[in-house]
């Protein structure tokens, strides 16, 4: 018998580790990079182990937007829970999550994310129903204009962010902060 029929298996920290060098290679290297065999290679798992995670790449960033939404979901639950101040409560871990300079957690896979939600429809489709599911939960509470207008505005510097637009300095990006945690109370 092979090594291999002896060695413990731990298919979630090899799928795990799957994600993290699919994420790891497209922002070193772009998008285009992340193959199967060059995610495979790079992660030290055999094809076939690959293909037992993951089928294909569009099943491979499918895997990494469910990883880190369940991630954005316990940052998100846990700042509103936070939160003593029902109107707007949403919008407010919204902006804590995503405006805040390492707000958000797996900050590097995201922006990997991003840029397949960009090519890729059935992504966009998921990131679309992610996004109504919290607007439909907190209709009451954040479907104000005003609450609107903090999460575009934090939808465009988390955009900027990602292009490497001219940022803020720290003192204004916690004016700006300010401002639209304001504005979500509205």
């Amino acid at each position: 018998m092979s090594k291999a029929h002896h060695r413990k298996k731990h298919p979630e920290a090899v799928r795990q580790q799957l994600l993290e060098v699919a994420a790891k290679l497209s922002l070193e290297k772009g998008p285009a990079s992340v193959t199967l065999d060059a995610v495979s290679q790079a992660a030290g798992v055999s094809k076939g182990g690959l293909l037992h995670h993951f089928p294909n790449k569009l099943s491979l960033l499918d895997g990494l937007f469910g990883d880190l939404t369940e991630k954005l979901d316990r940052a998100i639950a846990e700042r509103m829970r936070d939160d003593a101040e029902p109107k707007g409560r949403f919008t407010r871990a919204y902006v804590s999550v995503f405006f805040q300079p390492h707000g958000i957690e797996d900050g590097e896979q995201w922006k990997v994310l991003t840029i397949a939600l960009i090519s890729e429809p059935h992504l966009r489709e998921r990131w679309r129903q992610w996004v109504e599911r919290y607007l439909a939960e907190n209709v009451g509470t954040d479907s104000s204009p005003e609450a609107m207008l903090v999460r575009y505005a934090v939808d465009g510097l988390w955009l900027a962010d990602l292009l490497g637009s001219p940022t803020m300095d720290s003192d204004e990006r916690a004016a700006m902060l300010e401002r639209l945690l304001t504005l979500s109370r509205s």
